[in-house]
């Protein structure tokens, strides 16, 4: 998979629709998306259309419903989009100086029925919608661009980088006393 897991696009749900109905193999297709075949397994099993109603033999994996069905699944769980009064109520948090985990953490404490974490704030502020508003701007440090969450911070260095063992003294070079 790598570092960066892009969504199947719908020219690709077409090509696995087409190669679906011609009983291509799964790894056949994965081979030619160049993904895993877990990911074409996931994304038939996920989107297979079946109705009560129908014969069987309308049943199947459409590309185009596929990618309806994936694009209305991933709108409808943005919370501070299906909810603007909450996204509203963030926001005059956010412009009052509070960060994302104040704003989070004192729902909680307050036992708010409607509440997200810092994580949910966050992605809306690096969201195109957060974007368009300039919330970043309110965030403590001010960054356009977010950093990676789980990214490594360099450490100090234990030892100072001006003294060198080269430089020491050559009673203790050469060792003459006990303790050097």
């Amino acid at each position: 998979m790598g570092a960066i897991y892009t969504q199947l696009s719908m020219q690709e749900r077409r090509r696995i629709e087409d190669w679906w109905h011609a009983k291509v193999p799964v790894a056949e297709m994965a081979r030619a998306l160049k993904r895993h075949k877990s990911t074409i397994f996931r994304e038939i099993k996920r989107n297979f259309w079946a109705d009560e109603a129908f014969p069987k033999k309308y049943a199947g994996y459409f590309g185009m419903a596929a990618h309806q069905r994936t694009q209305r699944r991933r709108s409808t769980q943005r919370k501070l989009i299906r909810f603007p009064e909450l996204c509203q109520r963030i926001v005059g948090h956010l412009k009052d100086g509070w960060t994302p985990e104040q704003i989070g953490n004192r729902m909680i404490y307050d036992g708010v029925k409607q509440r997200v974490c810092q994580e949910t704030i966050y992605r809306h502020i690096y969201s195109k919608e957060g974007m368009a508003q300039e919330l970043w701007w309110y965030l403590p440090l001010h960054r356009k661009n977010r950093t990676p969450r789980r990214a490594r911070k360099r450490q100090k260095s234990k030892f100072d980088r001006d003294v060198s063992i080269l430089f020491r003294p050559d009673d203790v070079a050469h060792r003459r006393q006990f303790g050097h």
